[in-house]
């Protein structure tokens, strides 16, 4: 199982109360079969953290993972081992900008 963190709009988008969900996904567990897997449970979500049809991340959402970013990497590259393990979550969050 993969536990997936979302921040709070999305969650209430998808009626969820808790922070992470838990999904299964099937091997290798990259972040294209993680983002597919929540949008099939979740198909209210289609659309806020990828572009529809291009499936590329929305600016101004961030994916990351045992600390690092991977907002930028490619969507098929396998996600670290601990997060495949369930260990540690995969985290989707809103980013901010200002001046």
């Amino acid at each position: 199982m993969i536990n997936v963190m979302l921040p709070v709009p999305l969650r209430r988008l998808a009626g969820i109360d808790e922070a992470a969900v838990a999904l299964e996904v099937e091997a290798p567990i990259t972040q294209r079969r993680v983002l597919d897997a929540l949008e099939d449970r979740y198909p209210m979500l289609i659309g806020t953290t990828r572009d529809r049809s291009s499936k590329r991340r929305r600016a101004y959402v961030r994916f990351f993972a045992c600390g690092e970013d991977f907002s930028d990497a490619d969507p098929d590259d396998a996600l670290p081992t601990a997060v495949a393990n369930g260990d540690e979550p995969y985290l989707i969050v809103g980013a901010l900008s200002g001046g």
